[in-house]
């Protein structure tokens, strides 16, 4: 299986930055897509940025300029760099991996880290 486990999370005052991290672990091949989701209370979770092994974006349109989705292949590992964070950005975040192979040949479609806590107060 896949395990994902998110760190950088915490709190930071409006105009600030933070920078997640997601590093997956299993016995991996190869990850199609990684990304990050948010969630606020009561609300829908929501895509943040997710990015292609080959290194194609797509952000969230409430985050573009001011958000930027990376990752490293090699280390199985996105990252998340929020520069220009808004009391709205605060939620909880949630890694993801769409398409996992594995060593032997099992495909996952949808894997999930537990969350890190954002928020943004002065």
């Amino acid at each position: 299986q896949v395990q994902l486990v998110e760190s950088g999370g915490g709190l930071v005052q409006p105009g600030g930055s933070l920078r997640l991290s997601c590093a997956a672990s299993g016995t991996i091949r190869s990850i199609v897509g990684m990304g990050w989701y948010r969630q606020a209370p009561g609300k829908e979770r929501d895509l943040v940025a997710k990015i292609t092994r080959a290194g194609n974006t797509n952000y969230g349109d409430s985050v573009k300029g001011r958000f930027t989705i990376s990752r490293d292949n090699a280390k199985n590992t996105v990252y998340l760099q929020m520069n220009g964070l808004r009391p709205e950005d605060t939620a909880v975040y949630y890694c993801n991996a769409d398409g996992t192979v594995l060593v032997g040949g099992e495909f996952i479609k949808d894997s999930w880290g537990q969350g890190t806590q954002v928020t943004v107060s002065s």
